[in-house]
């Protein structure tokens, strides 16, 4: 059995507040709850940027946001003002949802191009990058490559870029199906193993969306990922508390209602 201290499983996480309808006052639990638990960031709208770095000022949880989110297909430009904002309004860390269109179409200079532009506009900021692919837009492939390769090449062009991490999913992606519903795996012990072994130059690996229990988040810990992307953080860290014999916080804040 793999040992973990609380610290190690609480750092793993980002907080994601996420969702739409997110309310402020759910913004404002949401951010008590990251701080509380000790998260290693809450990841919030850039909407909501200014206000969590306020509301988490001193705090240990640091602040992450979201670019091109959900379906990376701002341009470019927009892309670097957006982290530029964000980045000076409170955030360290930004996911940045590359385009997926372009991807599947083999437009490897665009992709390219628009990753490294916001990693150079992050970094000049003393900020990170992640780059969210939306695995499960890519898995039937593209530009003759089927979509085990096709993943493979952007964690090449993301490390080639600087990229600090390479991101499963949003957790808003839905593709359909055969039948013509819609579903999302979000992050596959797969998928996160093919990323981690296809990052060889130190660009680690997030895994986000259907991590929502303590047994998911250390297989994904096992098997190479460092950052976790969940709104289920109460739980996850109330049943590792319960694990490890340690008491619960008297005084967390409620979970939010978002459903990533």
């Amino acid at each position: 059995m793999q040992e973990f201290t609380y610290e190690d499983v609480a750092g793993m996480i980002d907080h994601a507040l996420l969702h739409p309808t997110l309310t402020e006052k759910e913004l404002f639990k949401g951010c008590q709850l990251a701080d509380c638990y000790e998260t290693a960031t809450v990841c919030v709208k850039p909407s909501d940027v200014k206000q969590a770095a306020q509301l988490l000022n001193g705090s240990k949880t640091k602040i992450c946001t979201v670019i091109g989110f959900p379906h990376g297909v701002n341009l470019t430009e927009i892309k670097v003002l957006e982290t530029q904002r964000a980045c000076e309004d409170g955030a360290s860390e930004v996911d940045m949802v590359l385009n997926t269109g372009r991807a599947i179409s083999g437009d490897w200079k665009y992709i390219e191009d628009d990753i490294l532009a916001v990693c150079e506009k992050t970094h000049s900021s003393n900020a990170k990058l992640k780059v969210i692919f939306e695995n499960d837009f890519l898995a039937k492939g593209g530009a003759g490559l089927d979509g085990n390769d096709l993943k493979k090449k952007l964690c090449q062009i993301c490390e080639n870029a600087g990229a600090d991490w390479v991101k499963t999913s949003t957790g808003f992606g839905y593709a359909r199906q055969a039948d013509g519903s819609f579903s999302s795996l979000g992050a596959t012990e797969e998928d996160v193993k093919l990323m981690v072994n296809a990052c060889q130059n130190g660009t680690q690996v997030k895994a986000a969306g259907a991590v929502r229990d303590l047994s998911t988040l250390l297989r994904m810990r096992e098997i190479g990922a460092t950052r976790i992307g969940t709104s289920s953080t109460q739980s996850i860290l109330n049943e590792c508390k319960e694990s490890l014999g340690l008491p619960y916080l008297s005084q967390a804040a409620e979970a939010s209602s978002a459903t990533y």
